[in-house]
């Protein structure tokens, strides 16, 4: 009897490390950034699994169109459920060299099953100019 679970904790250690146990999940958001009411374009937006003990995920990536729009899925495996985050590079109102960065933390109903995300966070129309951090 010690034989067999000696070898069922084998078996289940090489399952978690080879990552058997882990599973696609995927997320996304879209929305439109605007500067002083003016759309901003090329503004980049990145999407990640914010991760606790390790770096974190980067799952997509884009920059806003001439309108300030973007849409971006992205995916991630892992063993418990993803937490994806929207990280903004913005230079509205900035008389700084380096950029602003604001974070928004997309809740886990938009956390979807499998590689395609196909219920995507819904961020709206965000000024800039009121995340000058």
């Amino acid at each position: 009897m010690f034989q067999v679970e000696v070898l069922a904790l084998l078996f289940g250690l090489c399952a978690l490390t080879s990552g058997w146990s882990r599973r696609w999940q995927s997320s996304g958001a879209y929305g439109t950034l605007t500067c002083n009411e003016v759309p901003a374009k090329g503004v980049l937006v990145r999407l990640y699994d914010a991760d606790t003990f390790t770096e974190d995920d980067k799952m997509a990536e884009t920059k806003t169109d001439a309108f300030g729009r973007f849409r971006l899925t992205g995916k991630a495996k892992e063993w418990s459920t993803i937490n994806p985050i929207l990280n903004v590079y913005h230079d509205c109102n900035n008389k700084l060299s380096c950029q602003r960065m604001f974070t928004i933390r997309i809740d886990s109903q938009y956390v979807n099953d499998g590689e395609k995300a196909t219920k995507l966070f819904p961020v709206g129309a965000l000024p800039l100019q009121d995340y000058n951090y």
